[in-house]
């Protein structure tokens, strides 16, 4: 049992950080670190749940559940800025658990964070390719709009009856495969040249936010916010699964539900080992892009439910919500939705970039350790990048994109991402308490509060997302403990030094 909870050394977390040339390349800079934050948070969580968490829970209250998963995130976010000063070393939340509650917990939070990043960029890929059916329709061919087909644009598990009444029956998502396989490639070309990538599009899509809000806010109906907090009732969906709609429950279920869109500033944080002064650009890079994001997230919550109804967002304008809106309620303004559509297809883009890398980065440090085969530590001999864990990724990633629909990735991911906010906000308490005296350039205010608010509010988003949701993560743990026992417990570096 002691070899469980057995704490990878500070020193070695130090040691395995220093830029020697063999490692990951540090070229990105503080403001590199926030675009990357604000390339993955400003994504499907913001173009696609928003309507979902309103059709399905809070109804037009979903700016209270982006207001409630803000106040989580920034809990969380300080004790990820925290860790990010203090160990500055690829791996995220998995890395700072090793040090703090040993090899048992760390495992247990790598594996999690494959909810997070492998399938949030599954989630990202199959809302990708909802836009880009909805920016093929602005052409035309033979006075018809072109689109994908149903069948190849939708996963096995989707049906849809068209206009005429024929049944169409989903059967691979081609387009989602398809961009996750372009920026897997870009990836392993290199860090500094996906950043750039990144940065460009980052700018684009903040100011079609920006365009929206100031463009839409004289087009909201006040009948559509009334009333704001709906009446506790409960809601069943299209798949036949039920929802906490209204109320104190419809909130919180909403909050686990926009969560999503709040993931990307932690990816952050698997960026440190390729920043060039991560104790100070870390803190900076996280703090500042969840700042930006969760201010524009209200705003543009508040009115996308005032621009369009929450039944709209129930049946026709499910899909590609934002640019349904535009085009049904803003008469005069259909440039703006081919615009945000055009946008909404590129911020996907550096979405899937970003949590593609914070994947790759995680198992690369678990490979350092031996609890993953060697294969995800292997970089390339001139681009310096995990290149064969790029490509093991691009198949699980891909394979959810194209078979799995994209609502029950989007809630797996939220609840792993939530399970790992909960233990890094632990982490941060048991370091003040047991290592006092580690140099931390940043520090968490008014700890042990702020961790103990963390997980309460992380933990009333968890209890938010209902029990499917619960079973999906308990039995994605048990796969990884079934693994853990099997392999990287016998292959681990700490608890097996000869190996």
């Amino acid at each position: 049992m002691s070899t469980l909870f057995k704490k990878k050394p500070l020193s070695e977390l130090v040691k395995d950080s220093a830029d020697d040339g063999k490692g990951l390349k540090r070229t990105l800079g503080a403001g590199n670190l926030i675009a990357l934050g604000i390339g993955a948070i400003i994504g499907a969580g913001l173009f696609v749940r928003t309507a979902a968490a309103a059709a399905n829970n809070a109804g037009p209250s979903v700016t209270l559940a982006f207001v409630v998963a803000g106040v989580g995130c920034a809990f969380a976010g300080l004790c990820y800025a925290e860790f990010a000063s203090m160990i500055p070393i690829a791996g995220s939340a998995y890395t700072y658990s090793y040090a703090t509650m040993g090899e048992f917990i760390a495992w247990i939070i790598g594996w999690d964070l494959v909810l997070e990043y492998a399938v949030g960029a599954a989630t990202v890929g199959i809302a990708w390719s909802e836009y880009l059916n909805k920016l093929l329709g602005i052409f035309h061919w033979n006075n018809h709009p072109l689109s994908i087909p149903f069948e190849w644009s939708h996963s096995p598990f989707e049906i849809f009856k068209d206009a005429e009444g024929i049944t169409h029956h989903g059967l691979i998502n081609l387009p989602a495969l398809f961009i996750i396989l372009m920026l897997t490639m870009l990836l392993i070309r290199g860090i500094k040249e996906s950043a750039v990538f990144n940065s460009i599009i980052v700018v684009s899509k903040v100011a079609i936010v920006i365009i929206f809000i100031v463009l839409g806010w004289a087009y909201m109906n006040p009948l559509n916010h009334a009333p704001y907090i709906p009446a506790a009732t409960t809601y069943i969906d299209s798949q036949g699964v039920g929802h906490n709609y209204g109320g104190i429950m419809g909130i919180l279920g909403a909050a686990g539900v926009v969560f999503f869109a709040f993931i990307g500033f932690d990816a952050v944080s698997t960026a440190a080992q390729e920043a060039k002064n991560p104790r100070k650009d870390m803190p900076i890079g996280i703090l500042g892009s969840l700042v930006i994001c969760t201010i524009l997230y209200i705003l543009f919550a508040h009115v996308l439910t005032g621009v369009a109804s929450v039944n709209d967002f129930r049946t026709t304008g499910k899909e590609a919500s934002v640019a349904y809106a535009i085009k049904t309620y803003m008469a005069g303004y259909s440039w703006l939705a081919n615009l945000v559509t055009v946008a909404i297809l590129a911020g996907f883009s550096s979405v899937i970039l970003v949590m593609l890398m914070g994947q790759s980065r995680v198992f690369y440090s678990m490979s350092r350790d031996g609890l993953v085969p060697k294969v995800f530590s292997d970089l390339h001999p001139k681009f310096k990048t995990p290149y064969k864990s790029n490509w093991i990724f691009f198949v699980l990633v891909g394979a959810f994109a194209a078979f799995v629909p994209g609502d029950i990735v989007g809630d797996m991911t939220s609840i792993g991402t939530l399970f790992a906010f909960i233990l890094v906000c632990a982490g941060v308490w048991i370091m003040r308490v047991k290592n006092p005296e580690i140099p931390r350039q940043f520090k968490t205010p008014l700890v042990p509060l702020v961790p103990i608010l963390g997980i309460i509010v992380c933990g009333a988003m968890i209890f938010g997302l209902g029990w499917t949701n619960w079973m999906r993560l308990i039995v994605w743990l048990i796969i990884g403990l079934f693994i853990y026992f099997g392999y990287s417990r016998k292959n681990s570096k700490l608890n097996n030094p000869d190996k």
